[in-house]
């Protein structure tokens, strides 16, 4: 359908409104507000131990959610893309069910589970605590993330066919040497796109890890839970500013990343 250039220049304008309006105009005033009392008040802020320890506290969920939700997710993502076989259907809609269900209600669910007077409340007695610690807080976020890397792979899988295993597979190759050499390096940029979608999202957690966190400074708070907290509960509205923008700058290098090995794709093709 062709449209009049009066009409594009308004889409076009509206569009531009738009991304203004939610993303240019709310990112303008954090910064403003963080800076408004200089650098040096910002880095002050920043560095405090709290905020030290709520960003160490992200990195290690980062660091420890990444791995585990790659292996399931390669793993899941063979089984839907190579076999056939009773309940795939379900194991599709459980891939996808993060994406449908509120965080909140992932929260209280774990609770339900793993607390004191939930059905596995009984792990407490071996010095197992999941509720209220770094345990949940990883439990939550392995479970927001678990779709990123499976619907990043799958449709690699699903691109490159099976030719090249079946053929490796005919010459003598192992199932892991087939992997290896055939099949990860056929889908290392969906997986890369899938690791950086898994960091943002982490790092970004709120709903299900505030329900399964202390929030006790230093010891289970987070990024998002230390803007939380100093804007809601210390009246810090400064502070919260310059800890959203901590995590703002963590997303932004996250997104400069992926912005960079996909130009390195392209440049490839």
């Amino acid at each position: 359908m062709r449209t009049s250039p009066l009409a594009r220049l308004g889409l076009r304008s509206v569009a531009l409104l738009y991304l203004f309006v939610l993303l240019v105009l709310p990112i303008a005033l954090i910064l403003w507000r963080s800076f408004g009392k200089g650098i040096g008040a910002f880095v002050d802020s920043i560095t405090t131990p709290a905020a030290i320890a709520a960003l160490d506290l992200s990195l290690l969920i980062v660091a420890i959610v990444v791995p585990v939700n790659v292996v399931f997710g390669i793993v899941t993502a063979l089984a839907l893309a190579r076999g056939r076989f009773p309940g795939r259907s379900l194991l599709q809609g459980i891939v996808d069910l993060p994406f449908a269900v509120s965080p909140i209600v992932v929260g209280v669910s774990l609770i339900l589970l793993w607390g004191s007077d939930g059905w596995f409340g009984g792990i407490e007695h071996f010095g197992i605590k999941v509720i209220f610690g770094l345990t949940g807080m990883v439990i939550a976020t392995i479970f927001v993330t678990l779709p990123f890397v499976v619907r990043e792979v799958e449709p690699v899988l699903h691109e490159i066919g099976d030719d090249q295993e079946q053929a490796a597979a005919t010459l003598g190759a192992s199932s892991w040497q087939t992997f290896w050499r055939i099949t990860l390096p056929s889908i290392r940029w969906g997986l890369t796109y899938g690791v950086v979608l898994t960091v943002a999202r982490a790092l970004g957690e709120f709903g299900a890890v505030i329900m399964v966190s202390s929030g006790f400074p230093g010891v289970s708070q987070t990024l998002t839970l230390l803007v939380h907290a100093r804007y809601i509960d210390d009246h810090n509205t400064f502070g919260a500013y310059c800890a959203a923008t901590l995590l703002m700058g963590v997303a932004l290098v996250t997104l400069l990343v992926m912005t960079a090995l996909d130009r390195k794709r392209v440049a490839k093709k």
